[in-house]
């Protein structure tokens, strides 16, 4: 019987932006995908919840998201964590919902903040329709090319 796979939204900045729902989920789980253990360790101490925490992120996804599959498909449950937002938009949490999708693994959503989304509400700018190309790069060189290429899409 297998787990799940909850993708769990974390606060941006204030810790009471964390959903109830979020905290009860923390909780249940067997165990955390965290993208920064550091970081989701405040979260769980704020939130006095103890769980066994697997680093997930950008460097390891390949190794750490197999040994997370085969966790899950031997019935364990895992929450999916980034430092904050929503996990799996423009983030390595990505390629673990999909390993999870073409294993059969239920993904369910805790939805929660998104960096992108509260960026443009306030933004003062028209939301029906917008275009997100990911987080530019920090090499001025490939920022500037990846602006021009996008002008005029």
């Amino acid at each position: 019987m297998s787990g799940k796979l909850y993708v769990v939204g974390t606060p941006i900045g204030n810790l009471g932006d964390f959903s109830p729902r979020a905290v009860e989920v923390l909780g249940m789980v067997d165990f955390i995908a965290a993208e920064d253990t550091r970081v989701t360790l405040k979260l769980l101490n704020h939130f006095e919840i103890k769980k066994e925490m697997l680093s997930y992120y950008e460097h390891n996804k390949n190794a750490k998201g197999n040994l997370i599959i085969e966790r899950i498909l031997k019935g364990e449950s895992c929450a999916l964590v980034s430092d904050a937002g929503m996990p799996a938009i423009s983030d390595p949490g990505e390629d673990l919902v999909r390993q999870a999708h073409e294993n059969g693994i239920t993904v369910e959503s805790v939805p929660g903040p998104s960096a992108l989304i509260t960026a443009l509400a306030i933004s003062g700018m028209e939301s029906g329709r917008f275009c997100f190309e990911g987080f530019l790069s920090v090499n001025k060189i490939s920022r500037k090319e990846h602006l021009e290429e996008s002008k005029n899409t």
